[in-house]
């Protein structure tokens, strides 16, 4: 009886146990009271939240059009002229690999990192089926 009880049956993990659910319990309900004025004032703005969210997305699209219009860096000009006459050659859509592989055969200096530099310009485009075409809005 009494405290060999508790101590028999485990008493002593079980009330300690229970003591740090209850702890905890109200630990986070207070967190959650302290912070509730920070969603209540984010669900009273939520109209500001969402024209920033559209404002932000269309600002990505506008980008994307931008960059249909691209303009080749100075260094490679030469490498592009050449390279869009092979694809000329070739017909659109092309594969990278034949491409590269027309561009080795006629003696194109630095294929590699001529073509990587015009796909990064935006003058070479993927169709998403692993061709690709050549932007004509691209200046030289």
């Amino acid at each position: 009886t009494g405290l060999e009880a508790i101590s028999a049956n485990n008493g002593w993990v079980i009330s300690v146990l229970g003591i740090s659910i209850v702890f905890s319990g109200l630990t986070l309900l207070s967190i959650t009271i302290a912070q509730l004025h920070k969603f209540l004032d984010m669900w009273e703005r939520r109209t500001d939240y969402y024209d920033r969210f559209k404002k932000r997305f269309r600002k990505t699209k506008e980008q994307d059009q931008l960059e249909e219009c691209s303009v080749l860096p100075f260094d490679i000009t030469e490498s592009a002229k050449n390279f869009k006459m092979l694809a000329d050659h070739i017909g659109e859509p092309f594969p990278l690999p034949k491409l590269l592989r027309f561009a080795k055969k006629c003696g194109l200096a630095h294929p590699h990192s001529s073509l990587n530099a015009l796909i990064l310009s935006g003058a070479i485009k993927p169709d998403d089926e692993g061709y690709y075409y050549w932007n004509e809005d691209t200046s030289y």
